[in-house]
């Protein structure tokens, strides 16, 4: 029993460890190896072409701290037609001579560059498909130039969506629009306030107002690491919470041990054993059992790391990433070392015990200790059973505590994944905006022969007129879906633009208010992050019939799309006259409406415009979610587990050492149902006690780690999605500690109620 349950409690240990430090250490290890072999920007500038010239941009290459620049290069933010290629979403054309040189050298995936005008090499990562010999077309250009896809590169900072030789870039210029761009490296570029100040020298060399959009390397990074990031703070309180178990359980049972052991440590001595080998035979008997939970935990940390590495390694076209040999080394050296001073400390009185007074002293407890508090509980109105039971831990109060300590840790454990939980629930409920009583969604992607393709979409004003004249039907909105462009960033942002009132759908508001009416915008906190604006600042959207500046009034939570979303009044963008991609329609409905028959009433005068309701909201979900309460769920487990484990090593000793007792209260008609009564009792108030303080503890646990998650990723978090807890539950879980410490005594307690009175008796 205590070699399962120092080998348990040091597997667990070990794997959380494993798993977050391997997580934290080659994270970013695929971007990284990316980044140096292809010599990636630090800080990427979008340039206004009527601002500053070729020459002048080129002399920014010498402003200080710029260690190496490439440019300038002809941009442009194009829209291509919605065919074979791809749904139509802008792009950003870079016109450049080849995929080489000192700054950003691209990688080349597929095919080749391009050659001559006419031909069009995409990034690994635009919306266009990558399909060899397709044609692009351009028809909002003069001409309506289509260009053949030869090419598919990757540049490791995201600097453009594709690349033309630079003698087709007038062709793809419409007047009056274009810019530059610029490419630089600078001489310390490891935090953000050096890449700022290496832009503020660049900036300083050309005139003012020439810059229209940055980029820095660390916002690309950080979006590359986001999907691991997010597990470090969550696995490092469980590693924790794992390790401060290992050392509790391990002291725990040495001290137990050696309490037991006492007359063999005497034979030990008198046979010639010296103190320290005496001490040392206790920490090898801790030691053993641990490094076999090592190893375990070892494999156990590897495999659930290497799969979440390798998605990452696949995508920057990298080797996938090993756990790295130190994390092993590190978190092996650590938790062994620990478990051997914590074996070390619980053992040092076996040194320090005279052989003749251990020989002398037999395995059972002394019998004065713990009397005044048999005395007390036999004063109170309870059946003498309960009140043997609950007077036993002051006999043994070091044992007490630390069984007491084992559950604390298993409720803290249990309290923070139920709070997680409700956490993970709050950001997917954001994330759904499911609050309609009713949706019309729209039409998924058709399937062809190239893979899935835009699908036709019904009237948006035909389907709007069929809700708004079916009966029942309360508050009403629609979401159109377009992409457009920011200055500065590559690659798209989802635009939704909102007919009618959608602040009931759903959509929680971590800051500002919600849109309130045209050229306002609300915006996830990856956008804010991405663009370095905030509240009150103001964007231009471009990409659409000519660009469209909103103004920022609120951040809203919303992780879909890594936060690059912005959410408008449908007025805003009337001006550009956008192309929607899809449209969907939000229905919340009178009170006493039948939703049933509301959804068949209303899908037959949706029948022949090819729309469908259905009952709910869009719903939502997603795999990292999923994973993490696996996850938690699996180590919580293990936690409880241990904790329950600690304590029937702790009552199946105590029970031994008393077995006379037993013996003589069995004799003086003790029944079974009472023994068991007796022994469960005796761990009651420590369940209680360690349930009623674990339960803050994991509170307080939750309230750091939870916002700590959401930094990791990049999403800032409201109040709501942090404080989950509520009186009613706190009850339940407080009483955990007390079902924890039931559990792990139900076994100790059967076999003492099976044990016959005369061997009992028998027993020294």
């Amino acid at each position: 029993m205590q070699t399962l349950v120092v080998g348990l409690a040091t597997m667990m240990a070990v794997a959380a460890a494993v798993l977050g430090g391997s997580l934290l250490a080659v994270s970013a290890a695929p971007f990284d190896d990316a980044f140096a072999a292809q010599r990636g920007a630090h800080l990427s500038v979008r340039f206004d072409a009527d601002e500053a010239d070729a020459a002048r941009l080129a002399e920014s290459a010498r402003a200080e701290g710029v260690s190496g620049a490439a440019g300038p290069f002809r941009t442009a933010t194009l829209t291509p037609g919605p065919d074979a290629a791809g749904p139509g979403w802008p792009v950003t054309v870079a016109g450049r001579d080849e995929p080489g040189g000192d700054v950003d050298e691209l990688a080349l995936l597929d095919g080749r560059w391009p050659a001559r005008p006419g031909e069009i090499a995409l990034s690994a990562d635009a919306p266009l498909f990558p399909d060899l010999g397709a044609r692009v077309t351009f028809p909002d250009l003069p001409g309506s130039p289509a260009l053949t896809i030869v090419g598919v590169a990757r540049s490791v900072t995201r600097t453009a969506d594709a690349w033309v030789v630079p003698a087709q870039m007038p062709a793809l210029t419409a007047p009056g629009s274009g810019g530059y761009q610029m490419l630089y490296r600078f001489t310390d570029a490891g935090t953000a306030a050096q890449v700022a100040a290496g832009g503020d020298a660049v900036a300083a060399s050309l005139p003012p107002g020439a810059a229209v959009g940055e980029q820095s390397w660390l916002t690309v990074r950080a979006e590359a690491e986001r999907e691991t990031a997010a597990y470090v703070p969550f696995l490092t309180a469980f590693g924790a919470l794992g390790l401060a178990m290992s050392v509790l359980v391990t002291g725990n049972v040495v001290a137990s041990a050696v309490g037991t052991g006492t007359r063999r440590i005497g034979v030990l001595k008198a046979v010639g054993f010296t103190p320290a080998q005496v001490v040392r035979a206790y920490v090898g008997q801790a030691l053993v059992p641990a490094t076999a939970g090592t190893v375990l935990g070892v494999l156990a940390g590897h495999l659930l790391a290497v799969p979440v590495l390798a998605e990452a390694g696949e995508v920057y076209g990298t080797s996938n990433p090993a756990v790295a040999p130190w994390v092993d080394a590190a978190v092996a050296a650590g938790v062994l070392g620990l478990v051997a001073a914590t074996a070390w400390a619980s053992a040092a009185r076996a040194g320090r015990l005279r052989t003749v007074d251990a020989l002398a002293v037999g395995r059972t407890a002394g019998a004065g200790r713990g009397r005044w508090a048999a005395r007390w509980a036999g004063r109170l109105p309870l059946p003498l059973p309960v009140a043997l039971g609950l007077a036993r831990p002051f006999a043994r109060p070091a044992r007490a505590l630390a069984m007491g300590a084992a559950v604390l840790s298993g409720t803290v454990a249990v309290t923070f994944t139920v709070g997680m939980a409700a956490s993970l629930g709050e950001v997917m409920e954001a994330r759904a905006h499911d609050a309609a009583d009713v949706t019309v969604p729209a039409a998924p992607p058709a399937l062809g022969p190239d893979g899935p393709r835009p699908a036709a979409q019904p009237d948006p004003a035909a389907v709007a007129a069929a809700v708004e004249g079916r009966a029942g039907t309360g508050r009403y909105y629609s979401a159109a879906s377009l992409r457009a462009t920011v200055s500065g960033l590559t690659g798209t942002v989802e635009v939704t633009a909102f007919t009618g009132d959608a602040s009931w759908g759903g959509w929680t508001m971590v800051a500002g208010r919600w849109i309130d009416g045209p050229g306002e915008a609300v915006v996830p906190s990856g956008f804010l992050t991405a663009t370095g604006t905030r509240t009150g600042d103001t964007v231009t959207l471009e990409g659409l019939a000519e660009p469209v500046t909103v103004r920022i009034v609120g951040e809203v939570l919303d992780p879909r799309n890594d936060g690059m979303q912005v959410f408008t009044d449908a007025a805003t963008l009337a001006a550009a006259h956008p192309d929607p991609t899809e449209t969907s329609h939000h229905i919340a409905l009178t009170p006493g409406t039948d939703v049933a028959g509301y959804v068949a009433a209303l899908n037959d005068d949706l029948a022949p415009l090819g729309a469908t309701a259905r009952a709910g909201g869009d719903g939502g979900g997603g795999s990292m979610v999923a994973t993490l309460d696996a996850l938690s769920a699996v180590l919580t487990l293990m936690l409880v587990a241990v904790a329950a484990l600690g304590v029937l090593n702790g009552v199946l000793l105590d029970t031994r050492e008393r077995v006379r007792e037993l013996g003589v209260q069995k004799a003086l008609g003790m029944t079974p149902r009472q023994t068991v009564t007796t022994v469960v009792t005796s761990v009651a108030v420590t369940g209680l006690a360690a349930g009623a303080v674990g339960v803050p503890l994991g509170v307080a646990l939750h309230g750091r780690v939870i916002p700590a998650m959401g930094d990791s990723v990049g999403l800032r978090l409201p109040g709501s999605v942090v404080d989950v807890y509520h009186g009613a539950e706190l009850l339940p879980l407080a009483l955990g500690g007390l079902v924890i410490a039931v559990l792990g005594a139900l076994v100790p307690a059967a076999w003492a109620a099976r044990t016959r009175t005369a061997t009992a008796l028998r027993t020294e």
